[in-house]
């Protein structure tokens, strides 16, 4: 088998066992959050925070929902994590941002966080924020998920079935998750490009606060 058939085989092998019901009740978080009018925060680092970006586009355009990365400033990123630390780039953008119960964290992650391992203590103290003020926490994490697994309210955890490959499927699938998610008949509230101009149906009843 070559190595580009392997890959496919082990992508169809996560769609077969990802869990649909966690989905399912990250769809309905995301129409709660929205029909109270909170935000959506995305937190990621590495390859997942070039993922929080696009993501953040699509909660905003199909969905309708007020989203941010803070990783989108990198400005700010840079001036935390020289002044402040790594650890604490998060947690202080969330603070200075007023997060509340009506809004929600949603973390893209690999590991999703160890402050025992030092594997991402920046998600940890943000989601320890989150907790403490009452926002939701949602997450798509690789392996075992982490911290944010154990703290979330609703979180899609990649099966790992490649050690090896743990971090392209992890962070691949943060794609098909999130774009599921804003084609879902529950959250997409505006038609996208392509599916407008070929004649596709108009969206779903699902209406933006």
């Amino acid at each position: 088998m070559t190595y580009a058939a392997q890959h496919i085989q082990e992508s169809i092998q996560i769609l077969q066992k990802i869990d649909a019901a966690a989905i399912e009740r990250m769809a309905d978080e995301l129409a709660a959050l929205r029909a109270r009018g909170g935000r959506l925060i995305f937190l990621g680092v590495g390859g997942s925070a070039g993922n929080c970006g696009h993501a953040v586009n699509d909660f905003r355009k199909i969905v309708g929902i007020e989203s941010y990365a803070p990783t989108d400033n990198v400005s700010e990123l840079t001036a935390r994590t020289n002044d402040e630390g790594w650890a604490s780039i998060f947690i202080e953008w969330l603070k200075v941002s007023k997060l509340n119960n009506n809004d929600a964290v949603f973390v893209f992650s690999v590991g999703g966080g160890n402050i025992e391992k030092n594997i991402s203590p920046n998600l940890v103290t943000a989601l320890q924020h989150a907790k403490s003020v009452g926002a939701k926490i949602l997450g798509v994490v690789g392996r075992d998920g982490g911290y944010t697994a154990q703290v979330a309210d609703a979180c899609v955890i990649v099966p790992t079935v490649n050690n090896d490959n743990v971090t392209p499927h992890s962070e691949a699938f943060q794609a098909v998750v999130w774009h599921l998610l804003v084609s879902h008949p529950k959250l997409k509230a505006n038609q996208t490009k392509w599916e407008s101009a070929t004649g596709s149906p108009a969206v779903s009843t699902a209406k933006v606060a």
